[in-house]
């Protein structure tokens, strides 16, 4: 199988190691198997589509990101070859003809996400409540279903009806292929993300929570019999010619092989969204938020389903998390429960603990640094900044911000005080010792700057951080309400020998950087 290669296409600057290898797949999402034969994969949080050889591993972009296709979540190929994209936040579905030709087929629907062929004929679902399922004719959107509560992969079974997921509500439904009632066919499912068929016309549904649960239906009689892959977030899923069910994974990525007592063997490893946020605890172990996941790195990486994961910081047992979702939370790795600490927030990014127990937060969308005490009283320390994306705290409790927007880093004094500032997109901030250590983003590199005013330093340079050169990913876009494609940020952390782990969100792994 190939090795994990950078999608900088370089490699880390002697001296700096990687914790996890660079991700191969930028999240997996819809799978189907193209007339080549290969897994075409949907890579929504990358924006790109990307074609995997399953003999040997090897994975291809076939779609890349800078396209016109944005935000790809799900896919099919129809008879003549052509690939179809369901295209989640800008609301649109593209055809990708063999030649590589792109043509916009609908900008008509909300969130569309399941999409299937049946001959010439093109089916497409919305993730969202109240979703459609309609069939996209050359006259326009045709409605097939209606009150979908949140659609998502879908197939045609053997008797002629389209088998869809409700997501929210735990159901499958089906309705004729050429128009009918939808009627019920399965309920108390556990998430049902997907909705397949082996080759032997059984009934596969596939969950999206943190135990990886796919359950077979037997449609003559109604058994139905549940197995548990252990594969957190799992999303959609292809069957080959020999009946090998392939399964991706929304919060991992990669794609693995399931058999049906639930053993699987990956094909293309599972691997970071970002990773964004990281931290490390009082016992060396090292936590990465991951946007659909908080993960801890050990001998093999383990996650917890906490959706829109951005910022992360330890004390004690607890991690503290700043969410998509405009929340604060401290959860509790060892019961899975989460305490909210404050919510609303505006793009609430880095995230530190004081000296006191006090959570500072650096609400990027706002422009302000918050405070949260025990109580859960929010007040602010700072505001009218540009755009704050991390906060550290030195021995003193004296408070730092580094400010993507300004190209600054500041102290949190009665009014800010600039300590450094000419930098370009300073992420990731941390204090060692008597300096600062800021990821500086636009420049790849690492930043040292003294406490006492003296000059700046590199500490390592050509970090693969940030989008690789010559692309631009989208900005996040909220608008949907559905979900959304996050705001770039590469953390850093300081563990307990004076190291720096950094977060290299443009490649999907975690470096670290000897002190």
């Amino acid at each position: 199988m190939t090795a994990a290669a950078s999608r900088f296409g370089r490699p880390v600057q002697a001296g700096v190691t990687r914790v996890t290898p660079p991700s191969r797949l930028w999240g997996s999402n819809g799978v189907a198997f193209g007339p080549d034969g290969r897994l075409h994969v949907a890579q929504f949080l990358g924006g790109r589509i990307s074609a995997v050889d399953l003999a040997s591993g090897d994975v291809e972009v076939v779609v890349p990101v800078d396209g016109p296709v944005r935000a790809p979540d799900d896919l099919a190929f129809g008879a003549d070859g052509s690939m179809y994209i369901a295209d989640l936040v800008p609301g649109k579905v593209w055809r990708r003809t063999p030649a590589g030709e792109f043509s916009l087929v609908s900008d008509e629907l909300i969130a569309p996400n399941g999409i299937t062929c049946v001959g010439d004929r093109l089916f497409v679902n919305e993730m969202r409540p109240g979703g459609r399922l309609l069939e996209l004719t050359a006259a326009g959107p045709a409605l097939l279903a209606e009150e979908l509560a949140w659609g998502n992969a879908m197939q045609l079974g053997p008797d002629g009806h389209l088998y869809y997921p409700h997501m929210m509500t735990g159901q499958v439904w089906r309705v004729p292929v050429d128009g009918g009632a939808a009627e019920l066919v399965a309920e108390d499912l556990p998430q049902p993300v997907a909705v397949r068929f082996d080759r032997a016309g059984t009934l596969v549904v596939l969950s999206s929570g943190a135990a990886g649960a796919v359950t077979r239906i037997d449609l003559d009689t109604g058994g139905r019999s549940t197995f548990v892959t252990g594969i957190t977030g799992l999303d959609n899923a292809a069957f080959d010619a020999g009946n090998r069910m392939f399964a991706s994974s929304f919060a991992s990525g990669g794609i693995a092989e399931v058999r049906v007592d639930g053993r699987f063997q990956e094909v293309v490893p599972r691997g970071f969204n970002g990773p964004f946020g990281v931290a490390v605890d009082r016992g060396g172990a090292v936590h990465v938020a991951d946007h659909f996941s908080l993960a801890r790195l050990g001998e093999e990486v383990t996650r917890e389903l906490l959706v829109f994961s951005r910022g992360v910081a330890t004390e004690a047992e607890l991690l503290h998390v700043t969410t998509g979702r405009g929340e604060v939370r401290s959860h509790d790795p060892a019961t899975g429960t989460n305490r909210v600490r404050a919510t609303d927030l505006r793009e609430p990014t880095g995230i530190a603990v004081a000296p006191d127990g006090a959570l500072v937060v650096a609400e990027t969308g706002a422009g302000r640094v918050l405070r949260i005490d025990s109580a859960d009283a929010v007040s602010v320390l700072a505001e009218g900044l540009g755009g704050p994306v991390d906060v550290a705290l030195d021995a003193d409790g004296r408070c730092y911000a580094a400010d993507e927007a300004t190209g600054a880093v500041l102290r949190l004094d009665a009014e800010p005080v600039v300590v450094a500032d000419g930098l370009d997109a300073p992420h990731g901030l941390v204090v060692r010792g008597g300096e600062l250590v800021v990821v500086e983003t636009g420049r790849r590199r690492l930043r040292a700057i003294p406490l006492d005013g003296g000059p700046a330093r590199t500490v390592v340079e050509d970090l693969p951080v940030g989008p690789p050169p010559g692309t631009s990913p989208p900005e996040p876009d909220p608008s949907s309400g559905v979900t959304m494609q996050p705001r770039a940020f590469a953390g850093l952390a300081l563990d307990p020998s004076g190291d720096l782990l950094v977060a290299a969100d443009g490649e999907g792994s975690v470096l670290r950087v000897p002190r």
